[in-house]
């Protein structure tokens, strides 16, 4: 038996890795999280059994210790394994938590990487999250830190020319007017929702004012010079 961790990727069905299309296309079950894209699935056998675990912002379907008993549940059952998240699996997708409760009870794994959407959807726009002029450094973090932690490790003090928010949209006052405590009111911000899909939407604003326009999830943000090159390049 083995249980194959996989990332989905940012969203477009076609920016799964050939790697991942493949172990997809011999698993008996998959387990998967909310998906940008369930035509995903399609690369797993009609004869799969497919068990929503949903995990997206303010909606979880099960909780993590849920979802790593079910793994193991699964894995001892069946000789193919596919749990299918959305992104990376170890860009804030809590792989590292399953791998443990996978290494615990002695039971066989691979993760198979996917692209983020920290930077999938800015790529996929054109807008590079480092330029050699503007940016030589970037920094992902999340918007949305564990609210059960005795003590938060985000300080908003990050020195990085690019910074990258995740999960940061229900937050996205209360973070904004904290990064302003470490970076100018005027530093400009991009919102990208529904990155690589048909959906897709790009708000520009800046620190100051991002929180106040009107902004659907999924999205991310990025903050930096490397968005007003994307806007000067681009004639926005």
């Amino acid at each position: 038996m083995v249980v194959y961790l996989i990332g989905a990727g940012p969203g477009d069905a076609d920016l799964i890795t050939l790697k991942a299309a493949k172990a997809l296309n011999k698993a008996d079950v998959v387990l998967y999280d909310y998906l940008a894209n369930e035509e995903i699935l399609a690369h797993a056998p009609e004869t799969a059994e497919k068990i929503y675990v949903g995990k997206k912002a303010g909606e979880h379907y099960k909780t993590q210790d849920q979802i790593n008993e079910l793994i193991i549940k699964q894995a001892k059952a069946h000789e193919n394994v596919v749990r299918l998240k959305g992104g990376d699996p170890f860009v804030f997708g809590r792989g590292g938590e399953e791998i443990l409760a996978l290494m615990e009870h002695d039971i066989k794994f691979e993760v198979i990487p996917g692209v983020t959407s920290a930077i999938g959807a800015p790529t996929s726009l054109g807008l590079p999250v480092t330029h050699r002029a503007v940016a030589t450094s970037v920094t992902i973090v999340t918007g949305h830190e564990d609210p059960t932690k005795a003590e938060s490790q985000v300080h908003w003090d990050y020195t990085a020319d690019t910074l990258i928010i995740l999960m940061g949209i229900g937050n996205i006052e209360e973070n904004t007017a904290e990064i302003m405590k470490y970076r100018d009111k005027d530093t400009p911000v991009c919102v990208i929702e529904s990155g690589t899909l048909p959906d897709e939407n790009v708000i520009f604003g800046t620190l100051e004012n991002i929180s106040q326009k009107d902004i659907k999830t999924p999205a991310i943000l990025i903050i930096g010079e490397v968005v007003k090159l994307y806007k000067d390049i681009y004639n926005y």
